[in-house]
């Protein structure tokens, strides 16, 4: 097992997402983070019950729209607030600096931001200070 898949397992994903499923349905998903890590989760672990409807990563430049290979479609970093998702899911190792700015940029809106997978107190402080 890679060490990615082992961090799921240890962090116990499977039971995060079945939280996830039923906290979240109904709700239009935008997933921030398209890397390897988010790659993993979905080919490993059954998104289609969660309302996926677009990504976005800061590799997008502000005019880069479409949709992935993964099949969503591309929201750029600096359209995320016009988008107007219901919930920004942070699928990256590190979440901590990312959920600040994301944060950020939805105060005053109705967005709510949170990690995909969810962390040991521990291990987001030391993630904060290493």
């Amino acid at each position: 097992m890679d060490e990615h898949l082992e961090l799921l397992v240890k962090y116990k994903f499977q039971k995060r997402l079945e939280k996830l499923n039923k906290k979240l349905k109904n709700k239009k998903i935008l997933i921030y983070g398209t890397g390897m890590f988010f790659k993993k989760i979905k080919n490993n672990y059954d998104l289609s019950n969660l309302n996926i409807v677009a990504v976005s990563d800061k590799k997008y430049a502000l005019n880069e729209k479409g949709s992935l290979d993964m099949g969503y479609e591309i929201v750029p970093f600096d359209d995320i607030v016009e988008y107007n998702p219901d919930y920004i899911l942070i699928a990256t190792l590190n979440v901590f600096e990312i959920f600040t700015c994301l944060k950020k940029i939805t105060k005053g809106t109705k967005i709510k931001v949170a990690p995909l997978v969810d962390k040991p107190f521990w291990d987001l402080l030391k993630e904060i200070f290493v």
